[in-house]
Formats: structure tokens, sequence, C-alpha cells
């Protein structure tokens, strides 16, 4: 899920997609539907938060994937100084300042450089595959770092 503020507003999606695009700057991306409500300010975004949720936030994740609703009711969240709001028990966030908007079918395409990450090896991400949230089943030793060797 990513966040942003604009001036007073909040502003929160859930977004199926969320990739690594390159390590040197440090870059992510993803993408929001050029007929989303909020499109017009998440163009304004000085920075964005990407709350990646854990498996026990399936509610939080139907709740802002849902257009022009009261999203933000109810729900706690800590301000961050420039790069959005961070929500509180997700697996992990990626504060982020903005780097290009690009034109994308029928997204826009938002790229954000990574200014910092924050992970919690505790919690397990949510994940949704196949039109269905799933759970995340991983062999990986505890001890694995990134990137991975095999990637050069």
């Amino acid at each position: 899920m990513v966040t942003s503020v604009i001036g007073t507003d909040r502003l929160g999606v859930t977004i199926s997609s969320f990739n690594s695009l390159s390590l040197e700057p440090p870059l992510i991306l993803f993408s929001i539907d050029r007929r989303a409500a909020g499109l017009a300010q998440w163009k304004l975004a000085q920075g964005y938060a990407v709350n990646v949720l854990s498996e026990n936030q399936v509610d939080l994740s139907i709740r802002f994937s849902k257009a022009l609703s009261n999203k933000w009711e109810g729900v706690a969240c800590d301000r961050e100084t420039e790069h959005g709001l961070v929500l509180p028990g997700t697996a992990a966030v990626f504060h982020c300042a903005p780097w290009a908007v690009h034109e994308g079918g029928d997204h826009l395409l938002f790229i954000g450089q990574v200014m910092s990450v924050r992970s919690f090896r505790d919690r397990r991400p949510l994940v949704f595959n196949k039109g269905r949230y799933a759970a995340l089943e991983s062999d990986m030793p505890d001890n694995a770092s990134w990137p991975l060797a095999m990637h050069y």
C-alpha cells in the first residue's frame, strides 16, 4: 500500500504490483490507474511511503483498494517527515522521493528513489496472487542477504 500527504490530505492506495527497478540508484516502481479519483493528487506528491502489508492486514488492503471511501477513518499511522504515512504492523516500509512519472497505457508509472527501508523479519508479507490473498512460503535462510549473488 502506498501513502503520501498533500497539505492536510492523506493519500492511500492498495497497489497490486510493486517492483524493484534499479539498485544504483535504488529505484522502485508502482502504477496507478488513470481513472483513479486521486490521480491528480498523486502526481503532486513530494514523497511516498510504500507499506508492505503483513499477512494479517487483509482488511486494510481491501479498505484502501476501494475508490472514494473514507479510507483513513480509524486507521492509526505515523507521519514521516517527507515520505508519506507509515502504517503500524507492516512487514516493511520503503521511504521514497519522486523520481519520475511515465505514461503506461491506462496507468501512470510512478518511479520513486528509495531513501530508506525498514523491514521486520518477524512479520510475513501479505501476498495477492491469481485474484486472491495467499500465504507466502519460503525456504530462504534467515542469514540470506540482498542483493543475492545470483543477480551478478
